[in-house]
């Protein structure tokens, strides 16, 4: 069953958290029963030589896929150098190469898994899926009758979605699927209550994984045979089974022996083992069941002779060969030679592989469960079917929920970013197994229909509905795991969970390094209006004659900036108080503006700008992208901050400056600039048109971040429609645009809200005096491009529209904030406060600020944003919603 935190041990005393976090107390718990590192050198060295990229990163998804490491890489691209592959089915000499190449892979593969060709064959498929897929297809059903009641599809509960999905194929041959949950496999085992009949000879399939890839429980090799043998039956129905093993998770870690453990079929992926290629598996099937396989689809390189107008066709004998349709991923299968070689020589083999990872995991664990909040209650709820004792039964993956001190949990979201900001990178969700998720999680079928209606889906960062989980943490570990890695983890933990708590931490958690960049000094500038200070920026400089010319549609009144409190400190008039007489809300005043050229660059601050049919005139309209045209955002690159773009409505330029850099310009216009499509995940997933800016800005862009970049910008005539998951009423958003923005047109932020997280940030020093950020740089993290002068903190979440003159804004709801808030805007440098402040303050979300869509009217004037504009504010009808 699940792990409860009632079962876990005691914590240990204060004192003792940094003795949990030594080497030597790993080596009590871990090394006395289980080797850590391998006899061919040293872990350091292993890092240093083969994964060197890993410097400041602590890689914790291994059981999403593990890391290749240089050497095979290097040997590989040196073969492919050296050598001349054909394609396999032709006859000449580099093609003879190619296919004696891939049987001696074939072999190797069988060698592996202690077994020959004698026994096993292998059929080379694009990954485990695609394997699954084939045994599903080829296997001989029986469909139900008046003489017999068919054969049966069962499954293990704990099994990944590839498996489950055999199902849909089972029903269209009239066959009944059947989820057994683990416990039922083992109370059958025990009761030894099988129903065998030698003389009927209904083929019945059952799948299990080998190790679970939610919790990684490995679950025993030996119902192999005792399904074979008959001792052993998921159901009582009389027939034969045969057995199909997931293999892709416990291969990774584990030496598997077919030998022993002879399944009928096996699936595995190879970049679970070795990390590339990626898009290749196997299906190895048993040979003394090969020929029961019934193939329908014949491709390329599978038949002995076929006729083109008769139905005629002869497959070829051998079973590998009847299977791979087409030509074969021949190259990514002679990069598995160099895998297995390296592997070996790194290693010296799968199961000092599995003690190696083992150990890490069972010192992970040990030190997880013992952690506890001041009041006794566990900071962490391990989902396990095991207590981490023995590497024959459980895996190196770690399946959790992280607490607070209540003992409710936290998002799964939350967890995942807060860790990215360490530079961990772990994984988040139900991993492919509904099953396992819903068992460890007591997550009911209803439940998962209701949250689907609720707008979750299965990878999506909706990580609580109502209070409760839609699934969990995952951190697993690979051979070149380190004892480094558990300690930054373990240290992330306790630091974000309990450094609040205990001052007396006697170690703080150090984020993985970043360049250092000379920025800006920081201006001191709280709650001070720009038009105070009687002067206009460079940018304002550059704009003003053009909008001088232009009028406005909004009214401007006099700002008053908040009155202050007897002894300092803002007096914040309550809602209540400051309501109206007709019981509308008081109107608030615009205190900034900015908008963003270049999406992820420099904020633009401007006291006047005209509004476009996408948002503010030229906000995101640009974007920077890598060498494979992925635009690139401050998560990836912090640098991109101290790109400060201009607009130059005179000459209709962009102006790029940087320090350090000559200033460029960009036209406005297309021009004649060629246009191309591209895919962009971080555009919510938009096609959009756009075209290139040139080489010049190109080169320039490349010079400064070290790397080939380019600037694209959205075509003109191209038309972004806003996203409807924001709001259930589509008629507002079918005519809505949207420029390179992730969400929405605009974003507004209030300043009260921006206060009361800055008065959290100078709680948390500990002397109290020193003021950790100033509040004009924490607004400039929030990127919004509406700032106002609230009354109440997060007020604006409760606004349903609001008006500024005779302009009328949409809210679509709250701003999911990101690692991106942790950045200096200033100086690219990283920094975890801000958000962990924000996580501890908002509880289950991470908001702040509002989406607002602009829903234009029928009048032909120009429009214009002005700073000291009053806003009119509409709540909520919570009535409709109590």
């Amino acid at each position: 069953m699940a792990s409860k935190p009632g079962r876990r041990p005691k914590p240990p005393p204060e004192q003792q958290w940094e003795e949990l976090l030594t080497f030597q107390h790993f080596q009590k718990t871990s090394l006395s029963r289980h080797s850590y590192g391998y006899a061919q050198g040293t872990m350091r060295a292993l890092i240093e030589s083969e994964f060197s990229r890993l410097r400041g990163i602590t890689y914790l998804d291994h059981a999403g896929t593990t890391l290749y490491p240089q050497s095979q890489l290097t040997r590989f691209m040196d073969d492919l150098t050296k050598n001349v592959y054909g394609n396999p089915h032709s006859q000449h000499i580099s093609s003879k190469l190619t296919y004696d190449t891939i049987e001696h892979v074939r072999y190797r593969i069988l060698e592996h898994f202690n077994t020959t060709s004698e026994d096993y064959s292998v059929i080379f498929t694009s990954g485990s899926t695609a394997a699954l897929k084939l045994v599903a297809e080829a296997f001989p059903w029986s469909s139900a009758s008046s003489e017999n009641e068919g054969s049966r599809f069962c499954y293990l509960s704990d099994s990944h979605t590839s498996v489950v999905g055999i199902r849909k194929i089972a029903e269209a041959m009239q066959v009944s699927s059947v989820s057994l949950k683990p416990e039922d496999i083992l109370l059958s085992e025990k009761s030894n209550g099988a129903v065998y009949e030698p003389a009927c000879e209904t083929p019945h399939l059952f799948c299990y994984p080998a190790q679970s890839n939610f919790s990684g429980t490995k679950y025993p090799l030996s119902w192999i045979e005792m399904l074979k043998s008959g001792r052993l039956s998921p159901m009582t129905t009389p027939g034969k089974w045969f057995v199909l093993l997931d293999a892709a998770s416990y291969v990774s870690t584990s030496p598997l022996d077919l030998t022993i453990h002879a399944a009928d079929f096996i699936v595995i992926s190879f970049y679970k083992i070795f990390g590339f290629p990626t898009g290749l598996g196997a299906l190895l099937v048993n040979n003394r069941v090969s020929h029961f396989l019934q193939k329908t689809y014949f491709g390329g390189g599978t038949a002995a002779a076929y006729l083109v107008g008769e139905d005629f066709y002869v497959p070829r004998k051998s079973v590998s060969e009847r299977f791979e349709d087409g030509t074969i991923s021949f190259l990514d299968i002679i990069a598995l030679k160099h895998g297995f070689d390296i592997l070996e020589r790194l290693t010296g083999g799968m199961e000092n592989i599995k003690q190696h990872t083992f150990a890490l995991a069972h010192y992970t664990y040990t030190v997880l469960v013992a952690l506890r909040y001041p009041n006794g209650a566990p900071v962490i709820q391990v989902y396990s079917d095991t207590e981490f004792n023995s590497p024959e039964i459980q895996g190196p993956i770690i399946n959790f929920n992280v607490l607070d001190d209540n003992g409710d949990i936290i998002g799964y979201s939350q967890v995942e970013k807060m860790a990215s900001l360490h530079n961990i990178h772990v994984r988040t969700g139900c991993f492919c197994n509904t099953g396992a998720c819903q068992r460890h999680l007591k997550i009911s079928n209803e439940t998962i229909k209701k949250n689907l209606q609720a707008g979750h889906i299965c990878g999506d960062d909706i990580d609580l509905i109502d209070g409760h989980p839609t699934g969990s943490v995952r951190i697993s570990f690979g051979y070149m795991s380190t004892i480094e890695d558990a300690q930054t983890f373990l240290k992330f933990i306790i630091t974000t969970r309990l450094g609040k708590a205990d001052s007396k931490l006697p170690f703080q958690v150090t984020p993985g390094e970043t360049a250092a960049v000379t920025g800006e000094p920081v201006v001191q500038d709280e709650w001070v209006n720009k038009h105070e200070t009687g002067k206009l920026g460079q940018e304002d400089g550059l704009l003003q004659t053009e909008l001088d010319k232009s009028s406005m549609t909004t009214k401007e009144t006099d700002f008053h900036p908040p009155a202050t409190k007897p002894g300092g400190g803002l007096q914040i008039p309550s809602l209540t108080a400051a309501a109206t007489l007709d019981g509308r809300l008081p109107k608030f005043t615009i205190t900034n503006i900015y908008i963003y050229p270049i999406k992820s660059c420099a904020a633009l601050e401007v006291t006047k700008w005209p509004i476009g049919n996408q948002g503010l005139l030229y906000d995101r309209n640009w974007m920077i992208v890598n060498h494979n045209g992925i635009c690139l955002s401050q998560k990836q690159e912090p640098r991109l901050c101290l790109i400060k773009p201009l607009i130059d409505l005179h000459r209709k330029t962009l102006v790029v400056t940087a320090e350090g850099m000559d200033p460029i310009d960009v036209p406005l216009d297309e021009n004649n600039g060629k246009e191309n499509q591209i895919c962009q995940s971080k555009v919510c997933a938009d096609r959009v048109n756009t075209y290139d800016c040139g080489e010049k800005i190109s080169d320039w862009l490349s010079k400064f971040f070290g790397r080939h970049c380019r600037l694209i910008k959205q075509s003109s005539n191209f038309k972004r429609s806003a996203n409807k998951k924001h709001t259930k009423d589509s008629s507002h958003v079918t005519t809505a645009s949207l420029s390179l923005v992730n969400e929405a047109q605009y974003l507004l932020i209030n300043r009260a809200s921006v206060l009361e997280l800055h008065q959290l940030l100078n709680e948390s020093d500990e002397n109290g005096t020193k003021e950790l950020l100033p509040m004009r740089e924490l607004i400039e993290r929030f990127r919004a491009n509406i700032v106002i002068n609230g009354t109440q903190a997060f007020e604006e979440e409760k606004w349903e529209e609001i008006s500024i003159g005779t302009l009328n804004f949409l809210v679509l709801g709250p701003c999911h904030r990101c690692q991106m808030i942790c950045i200096d805007q200033k100086t690219g440098q990283r920094n975890q406060d801000v958000f962990q402040a924000l996580s501890a303050s908002r509880k289950r979300k991470v908001n702040f600020g509002i989406y607002l869509m602009h829903e234009p009217s029928d009048s032909s004037s120009s429009c214009f944003l002005s700073v000291e504009s009053q806003l009119l504010p509409v709540l909520k009808d919570t009535e409709n919603h109590s």
